[in-house]
């Protein structure tokens, strides 16, 4: 008896947890809880969202920035940006976007201790209509340093 109790809290904490991370990231929330459609916009990104920057030295810091356009009829508004790993550290503007004006997410990513293939993501939480994140990705080889 006891494994299957352990079995169903488990189950219930995993539901728990991703009932939790969909409601983080599914929307934006007005002050009663709902979404609010009527002030979702659209982005349109002037840069590739999937970027490849080649090579670089082992201790060498990148700068990423993914640049777009707010092409719909109300402010965009940049929530959040979640990256994968703590080497990638993400710049956001909190001011709102105007519509028909243009803005960029930009990144730091620190190569120390990252020799190798190197593919990172940034999660965009704004208040787009359809999706509400944006997955940005790059990716970067990084070249041991020779003393």
């Amino acid at each position: 008896m006891f494994p299957f109790r352990l079995f169903l809290f488990a189950g219930l904490l995993v539901a728990g947890c991703q009932m939790a991370d969909q409601k983080s990231v599914s929307g934006i929330k007005d002050a009663g809880g709902k979404s609010d459609t009527g002030q979702l916009t659209t982005i349109q990104w002037i840069d590739s969202s999937n970027r490849d920057f080649g090579r670089i030295m082992e201790g060498q810091k990148l700068e990423v920035s993914f640049r777009f356009k707010n092409s719909g009829d109300k402010p965009l508004l940049i929530q959040h940006v979640q990256p994968s790993c703590g080497c990638t550290v993400p710049e956001q503007s909190s001011e709102p976007i105007a519509p028909g004006e243009e803005g960029d997410i930009k990144a730091t990513f620190t190569s120390e201790g990252h020799v190798g293939p190197n593919h990172k993501t940034l999660w965009v939480l704004a208040n787009t209509k359809g999706s509400r994140t944006t997955t940005l990705t790059f990716a970067v080889q990084v070249e041991k340093k020779k003393w």
